[in-house]
C-alpha cells in the first residue's frame, strides 16, 4: 500500500517528537542525577566535616583530661610519706629544701647525700664536715630551743630521740615544721636512717648508693678480719666524766664481731655506765676511745696508759689503745665503715709490731 506524502510527513514528525522527548527525558535524568550526586557530595562533605570537628573536640577534651591527670599525678608524685624510726607517719608535700638537723649523724648523712646545702640550722654538736660549722647552731637535746628552730623556718626537723615533749612537737608542727625521728642504734638502723632521709630529700638513688657502698666495705672487712678472737673495750666516755661503753645491740658491738673481736661488755645491753673494776676484771686486749684532745696535757691514749691500777691490763701493757677523735666509730652515720677500717688496720699494725719484736 502506498502512503501519501502527508502520512509520511506525519510519521516523520511523530518520530522526531518522540526522539526529542526522549532526549529531553535523558537530559532531565542526567541533570537530576547530576543534581542528586552533587547534593550527596555536599552532604557527604558536611558529614565528614562534622565528624572531623567532633573528632577534634574529642581529641582536645582527651588532651585536657590527660594534662589534668598528669598534673595531679605529678603533684601526687612529689608528696612524700615516711614512717620515722619511732613509728610515726610523716608526710611532706615535696622534698625538703630547708632542714634543721639536731644530731651530728644526721648532718653527716645529709652531706653524704649531697643535700648539705638544705641545712639552715644544726645542733650545737654537729661538726662534720667542716662546712656545717658555717650553718647557724641551735640548742639541742634536753635544752632544745624551739624559738631558735622556728625562727629558721625549716620544713623539716631531724632529731635522734624524742627529748622534746608532745606539746613541743605539736608547737613545732603548728608552725609548719615536720618533726622526724632518726634514731639508729645498730648498722641496719644506720641503713634505715640513710634511706629515710634520702626519701625525705628526694635523694633515694643517692641513699641506695651510699648504703650499697657501706655494705660492700663491711663485707670486705669481714673477709679480712684481723681480730682472731681478741677482746676489745669501747670507751665512749672517758674516766673523768664516768666510764660508759657500747654493749650488745649497738653498732660498735656489731663492728667488733665483724672484725673477729669479742666485745668485753657484750653481756651489757646498749649503752651502759660501767666501773673501772669491771674493765680491769675483763682485761681487754684492745681499747678504743673517742676522746677529744685540745692540745693541753696528755693525749687520750696517754691518759689511759697512765691510769693508776691499769698497768696490768693487756691493752695497756701492749700500748694497744686507739683513739678515734673524729667519731668515725661512735656516730651512726656514713663514716662508720671508715671507723671499722681504721680499727682493723690498727689491729693489723699492732700484730705486725708484736711479730717484729
Amino acid at each position: 500500500m502506498k502512503l501519501s506524502r502527508e502520512t509520511c510527513s506525519r510519521a516523520i514528525l511523530w518520530d522526531w517528537a518522540i526522539a526529542r522527548a526522549a532526549r529531553h527525558a535523558l537530559v532531565g535524568l542526567s541533570l537530576e542525577g547530576t543534581a542528586l550526586c552533587y547534593a550527596c557530595s555536599v552532604e557527604k562533605k558536611e558529614v565528614d566535616s562534622l565528624a572531623k570537628r567532633k573528632n577534634l573536640s574529642l581529641a582536645v577534651a582527651l588532651t585536657l583530661l590527660f594534662l589534668l591527670f598528669a598534673g595531679c599525678g605529678s603533684a601526687m608524685a612529689q608528696s612524700i610519706t615516711v614512717t620515722d624510726m619511732k613509728g610515726r607517719t610523716v608526710t611532706l608535700s615535696e622534698p625538703a629544701t630547708r632542714v634543721v638537723a639536731l644530731t651530728p649523724a644526721d648532718c653527716e648523712i645529709l652531706n653524704a647525700l649531697g643535700a648539705g646545702g638544705t641545712l639552715v640550722g644544726r645542733g650545737e654538736y654537729c661538726d662534720y664536715p667542716a662546712s656545717v660549722l658555717d650553718v647557724p647552731a641551735v640548742q639541742s637535746g634536753m635544752e632544745t630551743n624551739l624559738e631558735q628552730i622556728i625562727a629558721l623556718k625549716p620544713q623539716l626537723l631531724l632529731v635522734d630521740t624524742m627529748a622534746q615533749s608532745k606539746e613541743q612537737v605539736d608547737q613545732l608542727e603548728a608552725a609548719g615544721i615536720r618533726v622526724v625521728v632518726s634514731e639508729a642504734t645498730d648498722i641496719q638502723g644506720v641503713y634505715d636512717a640513710i634511706s629515710m632521709i634520702g626519701t625525705l630529700m628526694g635523694k633515694t638513688g643517692e641513699a641506695a648508693a651510699l648504703v650499697a657502698g657501706m655494705q660492700t666495705s663491711f663485707a670486705a672487712l669481714a673477709d679480712e678480719a684481723a681480730g682472731n678472737g681478741k677482746s676489745v673495750y669501747f670507751e665512749v666516755s672517758p674516766l673523768q666524766y664516768g666510764l660508759w661503753t657500747a654493749g650488745k645491740g649497738t653498732f660498735m658491738d656489731e663492728v667488733a664481731t665483724m672484725l673477729g673481736l669479742v666485745n668485753c661488755f657484750a653481756d651489757v645491753d646498749g649503752w651502759a655506765e660501767i666501773s673501772q673494776e669491771q674493765v680491769l676484771e675483763r682485761n681487754p686486749d684492745y681499747i678504743v676511745t673517742s676522746a677529744m684532745y685540745y692540745g693541753d696535757g696528755p693525749t687520750p691514749e696517754e691518759e689511759i696508759l697512765s691510769r693508776e691500777g691499769w698497768q696490768s691490763v693487756t691493752a695497756v701493757k701492749n700500748s694497744a689503745v686507739l683513739d678515734l677523735p673524729n667519731y668515725e666509730l661512735t656516730r651512726p652515720g656514713p663514716r662508720l665503715a671508715d671507723g671499722a677500717q681504721m680499727l682493723n688496720d690498727f689491729i693489723l699494725e699492732s700484730l705486725g709490731e708484736k711479730a717484729a719484736s
